[in-house]
Protein backbone atom coordinates (compact mmCIF):
# COMPACT_ATOMS: atom_id res chain seq x y z
CA UNK A 1 0.00 0.00 0.00
CA UNK A 2 1.49 3.45 -1.06
CA UNK A 3 1.14 5.98 1.44
CA UNK A 4 1.61 9.94 2.24
CA UNK A 5 4.90 8.34 3.87
CA UNK A 6 6.08 7.40 0.72
CA UNK A 7 6.12 10.29 -0.85
CA UNK A 8 7.36 12.11 1.93
CA UNK A 9 10.56 9.99 1.82
CA UNK A 10 11.10 10.02 -1.90
CA UNK A 11 11.01 13.77 -1.35
CA UNK A 12 13.75 13.16 1.11
CA UNK A 13 15.98 11.10 -1.26
CA UNK A 14 15.75 13.64 -3.72
CA UNK A 15 16.39 16.22 -1.76
CA UNK A 16 19.64 14.24 -0.59
CA UNK A 17 20.63 13.32 -3.91
CA UNK A 18 20.05 17.17 -5.31
CA UNK A 19 22.54 18.20 -2.44
CA UNK A 20 24.80 15.08 -3.54
CA UNK A 21 24.68 16.24 -7.49
CA UNK A 22 25.13 20.20 -7.50
CA UNK A 23 29.07 20.71 -6.49
CA UNK A 24 29.75 18.69 -9.62
CA UNK A 25 27.57 20.75 -12.39
CA UNK A 26 29.34 23.10 -14.78
CA UNK A 27 32.99 22.57 -12.14
CA UNK A 28 36.07 22.93 -13.25
CA UNK A 29 38.41 20.02 -13.33
CA UNK A 30 41.93 20.77 -13.79
CA UNK A 31 42.80 16.88 -14.58
CA UNK A 32 41.30 14.39 -17.37
CA UNK A 33 39.15 12.38 -16.14
CA UNK A 34 39.35 8.48 -16.90
CA UNK A 35 36.66 7.21 -18.86
CA UNK A 36 35.05 6.52 -15.82
CA UNK A 37 35.83 9.11 -13.55
CA UNK A 38 33.92 11.54 -15.53
CA UNK A 39 32.13 14.58 -13.44
CA UNK A 40 28.78 12.79 -14.13
CA UNK A 41 30.06 9.81 -13.21
CA UNK A 42 30.99 10.73 -9.58
CA UNK A 43 27.58 13.05 -9.51
CA UNK A 44 25.61 9.69 -9.95
CA UNK A 45 27.47 7.91 -7.49
CA UNK A 46 27.64 10.10 -4.96
CA UNK A 47 23.84 10.92 -5.42
CA UNK A 48 23.09 7.15 -5.35
CA UNK A 49 24.85 6.20 -2.87
CA UNK A 50 22.96 9.05 -0.67
CA UNK A 51 19.64 7.38 -1.94
CA UNK A 52 20.51 3.86 -0.91
CA UNK A 53 22.07 5.26 2.92
CA UNK A 54 18.66 6.83 3.68
CA UNK A 55 16.21 3.53 2.12
CA UNK A 56 18.51 1.26 3.85
CA UNK A 57 18.13 3.18 7.50
CA UNK A 58 14.24 3.92 6.60
CA UNK A 59 13.05 0.78 4.33
CA UNK A 60 15.59 -1.46 5.04
CA UNK A 61 13.21 -4.58 3.75
CA UNK A 62 12.18 -3.07 0.30
CA UNK A 63 14.24 -3.72 -2.96
CA UNK A 64 16.57 -1.14 -4.85
CA UNK A 65 17.20 -0.74 -8.17
CA UNK A 66 19.75 1.51 -9.44
CA UNK A 67 21.50 2.36 -12.15
CA UNK A 68 24.96 2.78 -10.38
CA UNK A 69 24.72 0.02 -7.65
CA UNK A 70 22.78 -2.65 -9.33
CA UNK A 71 19.75 -4.78 -7.37
CA UNK A 72 19.43 -5.59 -4.13
CA UNK A 73 16.23 -7.27 -3.01
CA UNK A 74 14.95 -7.03 -6.26
CA UNK A 75 12.42 -9.79 -5.33
CA UNK A 76 10.89 -7.81 -2.79
CA UNK A 77 7.34 -6.54 -3.10
CA UNK A 78 8.18 -3.13 -2.78
CA UNK A 79 11.35 -1.85 -4.79
CA UNK A 80 13.16 1.93 -5.32
CA UNK A 81 13.87 2.21 -8.94
CA UNK A 82 16.74 4.99 -8.61
CA UNK A 83 18.55 7.00 -12.22
CA UNK A 84 20.65 9.19 -10.13
CA UNK A 85 21.29 11.61 -13.37
CA UNK A 86 19.34 11.26 -16.52
CA UNK A 87 20.13 12.68 -19.06
CA UNK A 88 24.02 12.58 -18.86
CA UNK A 89 25.08 14.58 -22.08
CA UNK A 90 22.64 17.37 -20.82
CA UNK A 91 24.83 17.19 -17.70
CA UNK A 92 28.17 17.61 -19.18
CA UNK A 93 27.08 19.84 -21.29
CA UNK A 94 26.27 22.46 -18.29
CA UNK A 95 22.41 22.35 -19.77
CA UNK A 96 19.76 22.33 -16.47
CA UNK A 97 17.66 19.81 -17.87
CA UNK A 98 18.70 16.68 -17.16
CA UNK A 99 17.30 15.06 -13.41
CA UNK A 100 17.24 12.91 -10.77
CA UNK A 101 14.57 10.02 -11.23
CA UNK A 102 13.24 8.24 -8.31
CA UNK A 103 10.34 5.62 -8.31
CA UNK A 104 8.63 3.00 -5.95
CA UNK A 105 7.33 0.27 -7.80
CA UNK A 106 4.82 -2.66 -6.06
CA UNK A 107 4.14 -5.80 -7.52
CA UNK A 108 5.73 -4.27 -10.81
CA UNK A 109 3.75 -1.18 -11.27
CA UNK A 110 5.33 2.24 -10.54
CA UNK A 111 2.95 3.75 -7.40
CA UNK A 112 5.04 6.78 -6.60
CA UNK A 113 7.58 9.09 -9.23
CA UNK A 114 9.50 11.87 -8.67
CA UNK A 115 11.54 13.86 -11.59
CA UNK A 116 13.70 16.41 -9.67
CA UNK A 117 16.15 19.04 -11.57
CA UNK A 118 18.18 20.29 -9.00
CA UNK A 119 19.72 23.03 -10.49
CA UNK A 120 16.69 24.79 -11.56
CA UNK A 121 15.12 22.92 -7.73
CA UNK A 122 11.91 22.10 -10.18
CA UNK A 123 10.16 18.83 -9.13
CA UNK A 124 7.37 17.12 -10.04
CA UNK A 125 6.12 14.60 -7.58
CA UNK A 126 3.34 11.61 -8.63
CA UNK A 127 1.74 8.98 -6.90
CA UNK A 128 -1.33 6.74 -7.49
CA UNK A 129 -4.81 8.40 -6.88
CA UNK A 130 -3.17 11.39 -6.13
CA UNK A 131 -2.92 14.80 -8.77
CA UNK A 132 0.64 15.41 -9.41
CA UNK A 133 2.30 18.34 -8.26
CA UNK A 134 5.25 20.96 -9.35
CA UNK A 135 7.19 22.09 -6.70
CA UNK A 136 3.83 21.52 -4.28
CA UNK A 137 1.63 22.63 -6.83
CA UNK A 138 -0.72 20.62 -8.37
CA UNK A 139 -0.25 20.77 -12.26
CA UNK A 140 -2.52 19.47 -15.44
CA UNK A 141 -1.46 18.45 -18.62
CA UNK A 142 -3.55 20.87 -21.75
CA UNK A 143 -5.84 19.56 -24.20
CA UNK A 144 -4.98 19.28 -27.60
CA UNK A 145 -7.73 19.47 -30.39
CA UNK A 146 -5.52 17.72 -32.91
CA UNK A 147 -1.87 16.60 -33.77
CA UNK A 148 -1.30 20.00 -35.99
CA UNK A 149 -1.56 21.60 -32.74
CA UNK A 150 0.65 19.60 -30.83
CA UNK A 151 4.65 20.50 -29.05
CA UNK A 152 6.35 16.81 -29.80
CA UNK A 153 9.61 16.39 -27.38
CA UNK A 154 12.39 13.70 -27.87
CA UNK A 155 15.94 13.13 -26.56
CA UNK A 156 17.69 12.75 -29.45
CA UNK A 157 16.81 10.91 -33.44
CA UNK A 158 20.12 8.63 -32.93
CA UNK A 159 17.90 6.80 -30.23
CA UNK A 160 15.39 5.34 -33.04
CA UNK A 161 16.66 2.27 -34.33
CA UNK A 162 16.11 0.78 -37.75
CA UNK A 163 12.69 1.68 -39.16
CA UNK A 164 11.83 2.86 -35.63
CA UNK A 165 12.80 6.12 -37.10
CA UNK A 166 10.72 6.38 -40.02
CA UNK A 167 7.89 5.87 -38.25
CA UNK A 168 8.83 9.10 -35.57
CA UNK A 169 9.49 11.27 -38.53
CA UNK A 170 5.80 10.42 -39.37
CA UNK A 171 4.56 11.76 -36.66
CA UNK A 172 6.58 14.28 -36.68
CA UNK A 173 5.72 15.71 -39.89
CA UNK A 174 2.10 15.52 -38.26
CA UNK A 175 2.74 17.82 -35.58
CA UNK A 176 2.94 21.58 -34.97
CA UNK A 177 6.81 21.51 -33.36
CA UNK A 178 9.36 19.21 -32.11
CA UNK A 179 12.01 19.39 -29.72
CA UNK A 180 14.67 17.68 -29.15
CA UNK A 181 17.10 16.74 -25.83
CA UNK A 182 15.64 16.81 -22.69
CA UNK A 183 15.26 13.43 -21.48
CA UNK A 184 13.12 12.91 -18.08
CA UNK A 185 12.32 16.56 -18.04
CA UNK A 186 9.78 16.75 -21.40
CA UNK A 187 7.95 14.38 -19.13
CA UNK A 188 7.51 17.01 -16.53
CA UNK A 189 6.38 19.51 -19.08
CA UNK A 190 4.05 17.34 -20.37
CA UNK A 191 2.81 16.96 -17.10
CA UNK A 192 2.79 20.90 -16.37
CA UNK A 193 1.07 21.09 -19.79
CA UNK A 194 3.94 22.47 -21.90
CA UNK A 195 4.35 20.19 -24.18
CA UNK A 196 1.87 17.46 -25.66
CA UNK A 197 3.58 14.04 -26.76
CA UNK A 198 6.44 12.40 -25.75
CA UNK A 199 8.20 9.64 -27.63
CA UNK A 200 11.08 7.51 -26.86
CA UNK A 201 12.40 3.92 -27.52
CA UNK A 202 15.05 2.18 -25.97
CA UNK A 203 14.39 3.28 -22.35
CA UNK A 204 15.32 0.97 -19.51
CA UNK A 205 13.34 0.56 -16.03
CA UNK A 206 15.29 2.48 -14.50
CA UNK A 207 14.53 5.49 -17.38
CA UNK A 208 10.52 5.50 -17.14
CA UNK A 209 9.54 4.41 -13.75
CA UNK A 210 9.43 7.53 -12.24
CA UNK A 211 7.54 8.91 -14.88
CA UNK A 212 4.49 7.40 -15.32
CA UNK A 213 2.88 8.48 -12.09
CA UNK A 214 3.91 12.08 -12.91
CA UNK A 215 2.10 11.99 -16.04
CA UNK A 216 -1.03 10.02 -15.03
CA UNK A 217 -1.32 12.14 -11.70
CA UNK A 218 -1.59 15.00 -14.09
CA UNK A 219 -4.10 13.92 -16.63
CA UNK A 220 -1.88 12.29 -19.33
CA UNK A 221 -1.29 8.79 -20.37
CA UNK A 222 2.07 6.83 -20.32
CA UNK A 223 1.86 3.38 -23.08
CA UNK A 224 3.69 1.44 -25.50
CA UNK A 225 3.86 2.17 -29.19
CA UNK A 226 0.95 -0.44 -29.19
CA UNK A 227 -0.94 1.41 -26.49
CA UNK A 228 -0.60 -1.03 -23.42
CA UNK A 229 0.79 0.16 -20.40
CA UNK A 230 4.49 0.62 -19.46
CA UNK A 231 5.37 -2.23 -17.20
CA UNK A 232 8.70 -3.38 -16.02
CA UNK A 233 8.69 -6.14 -18.96
CA UNK A 234 8.10 -3.44 -21.88
CA UNK A 235 10.83 -3.16 -24.91
CA UNK A 236 11.68 0.30 -24.12
CA UNK A 237 9.20 2.25 -26.64
CA UNK A 238 7.28 4.58 -24.76
CA UNK A 239 4.60 7.10 -25.54
CA UNK A 240 3.42 10.14 -22.92
CA UNK A 241 0.59 11.83 -24.42
CA UNK A 242 -1.17 14.97 -22.12
CA UNK A 243 -4.49 14.52 -23.65
CA UNK A 244 -5.42 11.01 -24.00
CA UNK A 245 -8.09 11.89 -26.63
CA UNK A 246 -5.32 12.17 -29.06
CA UNK A 247 -3.79 8.43 -28.62
CA UNK A 248 -5.29 6.87 -31.38
CA UNK A 249 -3.89 9.18 -33.56
CA UNK A 250 -0.26 9.33 -32.20
CA UNK A 251 -0.80 5.57 -32.42
CA UNK A 252 -1.68 5.08 -36.13
CA UNK A 253 1.07 7.77 -37.67
CA UNK A 254 3.70 5.09 -35.71
CA UNK A 255 2.01 1.86 -37.00
CA UNK A 256 1.86 3.04 -40.67
CA UNK A 257 4.48 1.40 -42.72
CA UNK A 258 5.06 -1.27 -40.03
CA UNK A 259 3.64 -3.84 -42.29
CA UNK A 260 6.24 -3.39 -44.86
CA UNK A 261 8.88 -3.91 -42.20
Amino acid sequence: MTTRDDLTLANRLADAAAAAIRPFFRARYDTEFKSDQSPVTEADRAAEAAIRAILEQERPQDGIIGEEYGATREDAERVWVLDPIDGTRSFIAGRPIFGTLIALTQAGWPTVGIIDQPIAKERWAGMVGQPTTFNGQPVKTRACRSLEDAILASTGPQYFPGCTGEHFSRLAGQCRDTVWGGDCYNYGLVASGHVDIVIEAGLKLHDIAALVPVVEGAGGRMCDWTGEPVTTEGDGRVIAIGDPARLEDVLEALAEGHHQH
